[in-house]
């Protein structure tokens, strides 16, 4: 009796365990030929030469020291350092306010201010960039032409001095949308009891946001932090674009991106640019690291 009741049941529980699989294996596939083959594939590179006589040459780990003592790469990834100690706090505590904003309930139109915050991340960075290439334009640019009606200063967008401020201006407008509605949500999941014990003990607006919504944003805003590290390094769009106006200012290796890419595309050293490629990539991984150890050596404290 027992043996004829537990057979079927035996490959209904087969069916069960192959499903997980069944159901993971086509992002698995997706991750093997998007993301572990090209890298693969960048890394074999790197361990190349392609040299006018005797062609393509194995030279082990040469493209790194070169990399490593490289004055452009070097120059390209501290920019993009300062680019990111100075536009990403801004860009989070921004998104932090207009968060908190939201979610105060004193907001009228709540739903338009969101939705009108969060539209610039669905402009393309492309067209982002050329926008604000535009309203920054010396000669053409609106806060030029008002600055000559107003007989003041022209102001320089673009010049050497202001040109990463007004890079990290552009991308900040470009994001904030994006981390607002990641902490909003997580906002929107804080039970309601923790409110309610909070205006029993005659805790106001203040005292509520401190004490109980920022530990609760802790997460999102790790979250937030690591999404901008990794944007940062990668910064490549907005530079490439801006370059075409200002090319005494932004050069070919202004950032490290946009100096592999000028490497494979114009100067045809693919082998050097997988190398800056991955040395980029390397980079990326110790600071979210670092940012990641920082952040659960402050919550064990």
């Amino acid at each position: 009796m027992s043996a004829t009741t537990a057979a079927p049941g035996r490959p209904r529980r087969l069916r069960h365990r192959a499903a997980g699989p069944l159901f993971v294996a086509p992002f698995l596939i997706l991750f093997l030929l998007l993301f572990l083959a090209p890298l693969g594939y960048a890394a074999y590179l790197s361990l190349f030469q392609q040299r006018l006589i005797g062609g393509t040459v194995f030279v082990g780990l040469d493209n790194y020291v070169t990399a490593l003592k490289d004055p452009l790469l070097l120059h390209g990834v501290g920019r993009v350092a300062l680019f990111f100690v100075i536009q990403v706090p801004l860009m989070l505590l921004l998104a932090l306010a207009f968060a908190l904003a939201l979610d105060s309930g004193l907001l009228r139109l709540a739903r338009v201010i969101r939705l009108g915050i969060f539209v610039p991340y669905a402009v393309p960075s492309v067209v982002a960039a050329l926008m604000w290439g535009y309203l920054y334009g010396r000669d053409f640019g609106p806060f030029a032409q008002l600055s000559r009606k107003l007989d003041l200063p022209t102001p320089h967008f673009l010049g050497d001095g202001w040109m990463l401020g007004s890079l990290a201006n552009i991308v900040t407008w470009e994001f904030v949308g994006y981390n607002m509605i990641i902490l909003y949500a997580a906002l929107r999941t804080i039970p309601q009891d923790l409110y309610e014990a909070a205006a029993m003990d005659g805790a106001g607006a203040w005292r509520v946001a401190w004490s109980i919504k920022l530990p609760a944003l802790r997460p999102a805003l790790l979250l937030t932090l690591l999404f901008s590290v990794i944007g940062s390094f990668q910064l490549f769009n907005e530079p490439s674009l801006l370059m075409k106006i200002a090319p005494d200012v932004i050069s070919s290796s202004y950032t490290a991106n946009l100096y592999a890419y000028s490497l494979a595309f114009t100067g045809n050293q693919v082998n050097y640019a997988a190398t800056v490629s991955f040395l980029l990539g390397l980079v990326i991984v110790i600071a979210s690291y670092a940012v990641l150890l920082t952040a659960n050596r402050r919550r064990a404290r």
